[in-house]
């Protein structure tokens, strides 16, 4: 009895000392504030504390709110000491009144306790997962008596990539997939790097062993096709487009980006310098003609040429635009939130909003009709006459007045737009842009400088005869600066004036006479005045035939392409903070800025947009690397380590094998030096990407969206992808790359432009059958096979695609007259052979992999049917919209082979 006391005794104090350490563990567990605190926060509080909402007095968004004092006259979060904290007292409250989440669940017993213990220890605020960049990352190690895998003999483990992978799928106790048939993988890795099947030639050699994977690899990044695939993703970042938007959606000339983008990708141009060109190719010293091309990709926002519109309204839309896309391309950051308010999930600040507005508010184009600034292509002869004067300025005056005139030539800047003119008397801005004035008329446009300049060009277009016009200083009663005679015109033009030196800011007052027109008639429509000093070297010989030569050059009509340029430092524009984001309601001045939860902003990078390119390329930036590694991801595989590509803040996805994606972008910036080629053949090298894309029910269950990667991709190709394919098996796809967009055919009735007499022009020879990249893209009525297979308008910047499957899409697969075509020229070849062996060799064609008999059986069922119905004499002449008739065998061919291009194995990366 006595031994027995004592054993129960000794088992009592071994629980509770058992217990009580259990519970010292427990409490001294670390709560970490971005995986434990941070989501329950977003999710279950900061809807009515953070941002706008701020309850009480109390947010929770950023750490200086959380902690300070509330409307009840204390801090509603005491670090330290949770059972004094009102935030923790209200989310135990029994009385609904009074509990929080007001009028909402309770949170769990779970929750409160992990809030209780995060307060208690302190309540440490801790930085969300995006927001910092490891220095480095430990490559996984893959023992062989630990892992799930027969390290020696499995074929998984290819390079680092799949270390990290392995570890994870270890944890779940799932081995990976065995590796896909070799004609599966070529086709596959063909689509991803080029976006086109493989050629039989690259094909044959891949299978039969005659080269290796990785000089696969090699020989298709190595082709122009790579360039062209990869850009036609970039392009929906751009939000690139052949057309303005808006209502009127005229037609521009941006084609010369998207070529610039295709070359970048083939030349495998750094990303640091893929976006620092791009957002400031301007800024450069002495920026080659590409540079400025470059800065397209800013110029794609929509330009509202509506008449009676608000340039300003619609300028200011356009920067806002670049804002919201900078930081969406470059940064998964939601930036658009903040334009009316502090962010309410993220650690962004109204202010830093504008601060970072500041950055794009100083480029010269103000949504007019020209979209000035446009840089002018001339041709050689054109380039001869340019060089000629830039050689006379630069022998005979200053490298300033070099670059002045150079620029000028160039792309015309800076020039004085005529639709900031005010004060109008009997005069008005006609359509809201043009400077009209009416006899006796007057108006005046405010804050020129002139710099000294000696002349005044002028471009406007006269309606008619005998009006005097008179430029004064400042108003009605000052010194006249110049006076000349306005003639009939004939269409819009240049004009040269002599203009009175002027070395200060000054208001221009316009005045125009004409007493023999009608009252409220305009006499002229101005666009713009610039102001030059005269060409050096005036007593020189054929100084007269230079100055001929330039007038002639600027009223040359040339092909243009939409770029950024910055103001001038005396023509700078300040920035203000909207008031809830109205352009109409301006508060505080800022300068420019970047968020203060990222990296810092070295003093020694300008304020304009080149200092903020090299923000986001700096090795310090934690976001721009992992941005671009997870889309190049996803464009693979088909999801990111990050799911929510558009958003790695606060409120994304958690990264699914977040130690990947740290090696992956560190590894990108320091040692692959920002090469895309070098990222993307990283991924494909890797045995994860080689896995076959065959799912078991059991693997299925346990990971339906591949977020582990135990199997390979298996995605629907895109919509270029799907034509190009279509043309490309039949024979028909054209290798013609760069120039304008091509108009293939579409349906009838499609297109109407109801201010213009642009229309659908059916291109001829092999630009009907180009890819799918170089088809002509109108914003307000986008190619609909293309839309049909989820591309996008390109109004906005497109981050990811909606992927949807829908009976249209077989209807276009099946109708459309592009696959109809193609069908009938793939069906040609099929026609070589006996029936049986045309259709077997044709699916192999197209799917790169053997018939079996019951596919073989269906499709020579169709084809029996098909015959039936056309030896009988069913069809018309005009076979599918084609001029030949064909054959009853070869229409009957036609058929099947329409439906071998709408069979899955067909339209699927697998």
């Amino acid at each position: 009895m006595q031994n027995n006391s004592k054993q129960v005794y000794f088992k009592y104090v071994f629980i509770v000392i058992a217990t009580t350490i259990f519970s010292c563990n427990t409490s001294s567990e670390q709560i970490d504030y971005s995986t434990q605190i941070k989501p329950i926060l977003n999710n279950k509080c900061i809807t009515c504390h953070g941002g706008v909402k701020k309850n009480g007095g109390f947010s929770l968004l950023f750490k200086d709110e959380a902690f300070a004092v509330t409307k009840s006259g204390k801090p509603a979060i005491i670090p330290g000491d949770a059972s004094g904290s009102e935030f923790i007292k209200r989310l135990k409250e029994e009385d609904p009144e009074l509990r929080m989440p007001y009028e909402k669940p309770q949170l769990s017993k779970k929750e409160i306790d992990l809030l209780t213990k995060w307060v208690d220890q302190g309540a440490k605020w801790g930085e969300h997962w995006a927001y910092s960049l490891p220095e480095k990352v430990t490559v996984p190690a893959i023992t062989e008596e630990a892992s799930i895998i027969d390290v020696r003999k499995n074929e998984f483990l290819q390079n680092a990539i799949d270390h990290f992978i392995l570890a994870k799928l270890e944890s779940d106790t799932i081995a990976p997939n065995h590796s896909a048939d070799k004609n599966i993988l070529i086709r596959r890795l063909a689509f991803d790097l080029t976006g086109l099947p493989p050629t039989t030639a690259l094909h044959d050699d891949f299978v039969s062993g005659n080269i290796s994977y990785e000089v696969a690899v090699d020989n298709l990044l190595q082709q122009n096709t790579y360039g062209e695939k990869w850009a036609s993703w970039w392009l929906d970042l751009a939000r690139y487009a052949d057309t303005k938007g808006y209502e009127k959606d005229n037609g521009r000339n941006m084609w010369r980006y998207r070529d610039w983008v295709i070359d970048a990708f083939n030349t495998d141009m750094p990303y640091d310098q893929f976006t620092t060109e791009q957002l400031a190719g301007d800024l450069l010293p002495d920026p080659s003609a590409d540079q400025l091309i470059a800065t397209a990709f800013h110029r794609n926002t929509m330009n509202n040429d509506e008449g009676g519109t608000e340039d300003e309204e619609f300028r200011v839309a356009s920067v806002l635009d670049r804002v919201n896309t900078t930081f969406s391309v470059w940064q998964s950051t939601t930036m658009e939130c903040v334009q009316c308010h502090s962010h309410t999930y993220d650690p962004f600040k109204h202010e830093e909003y504008y601060q970072a507005m500041a950055f794009f508010n100083n480029t010269r184009d103000e949504d007019t009709p020209d979209e000035s600034p446009n840089v002018r292509f001339y041709n050689d002869e054109q380039t001869k006459k340019k060089n000629q004067i830039i050689s006379w300025v630069e022998k005979y005056g200053t490298k300033e007045e070099k670059k002045n005139y150079a620029d000028f030539l160039s792309y015309m800047e800076p020039k004085y737009l005529a639709h900031n003119a005010t004060n109008f008397v009997n005069g008005e801005l006609a359509d809201t842009k043009y400077l009209a004035l009416w006899d006796d008329g007057s108006c005046v446009l405010k804050n020129i400088s002139t710099k000294g300049a000696s002349s005044i060009y002028m471009f406007y277009r006269a309606f008619m005869n005998g009006t005097t016009m008179t430029i004064k200083k400042n108003n009605a009663k000052g010194e006249i600066l110049a006076q000349f005679k306005v003639d009939k015109t004939d269409g819009n033009g240049i004009r040269k004036i002599p203009f009175k030196t002027i070395n200060e800011p000054i208001d221009l007052y316009f005045e125009a006479n004409n007493d023999r027109i009608a009252k409220q008639v305009s006499t002229s429509h101005i666009s713009w005045l610039a102001f030059l000093s005269d060409i050096p070297g005036t007593t020189e010989a054929g100084y007269e035939q230079i100055n001929r030569s330039f007038i002639e050059l600027l009223n040359t009509q040339t092909q243009e392409l939409p770029i950024m340029v910055e103001n001038r430092s005396d023509m700078a524009r300040v920035t203000q903070i909207f008031e809830r984001g109205n352009w109409l309601m301006l508060a505080d001045t800022v300068q420019p800025g970047t968020p203060k939860i990222l990296n810092a902003y070295d003093d020694a990078w300008p304020k304009n947009r080149l200092g903020l390119s090299k923000w986001l390329v700096s090795k310090e930036n934690p976001l721009t690397a992992r941005t671009l590694v997870n889309r190049v991801w996803h464009q693979v595989f088909g999801r990111g380590i990050v799911a929510s590509l558009e958003d790695m803040g606060t409120q994304s996805d958690p990264p699914s094998h977040p130690a990947l994606l740290d090696w992956l972008s560190l590894r990108f910036m320091n040692e692959q030096n920002w090469s895309m080629k070098a990222l993307i053949k990283e991924i494909v090298m890797s045995g994860t990407y080689r896995q076959s894309s065959i799912v078991t029910p059991e693997l299925y269950q346990k990971d339906p969206n591949n977020e582990l990667y135990a199997r390979g991709p298996r995605i629907r190709l895109t919509a270029e992808e799907i034509r190009d394919q279509a043309l490309a098996v039949s024979g028909l796809l054209s290798k013609k790359m760069y120039g304008p967009g091509v108009m293939p055919p579409q349906p009838d009735g499609v297109w109407q432009s109801v201010y213009s007499n642009e229309s659908w022009v059916e291109s001829k020879g092999k630009d009907k059958y180009r890819r799918a990249i170089y088809t002509y893209l109108k914003r307000t009525s986008p190619y609909p096979s293309f839309i049909t297979f989820d591309a996008g308008s390109r109004e906005v910047c497109t981050i990811r695609r909606t992927v949807t499957n829908t009976p249209l899409q077989a209807l276009v697969t099946l109708n459309d007259p592009v696959y109809l075509e193609a069908a009938y020229s793939f069906a040609k070849s099929m026609d070589m052979y006996d029936v049986e062996k045309g259709i077997s060799s044709g699916f192999k064609k197209a799917t790169f992999s053997e018939i079996d008999p019951e596919e073989l059986a269906i499709l020579k069922s169709l084809y029996d049917q098909a015959m039936v119905e056309f030896s009988a004499g069913t069809y018309e002449e005009n076979f599918i919209g084609l001029k030949e008739k064909p054959s009853s065998k070869l229409a009957a061919l036609t058929i099947v082979a329409n439906a071998i291009m709408n069979l899955d194995e067909f339209l699927t990366k697998a």
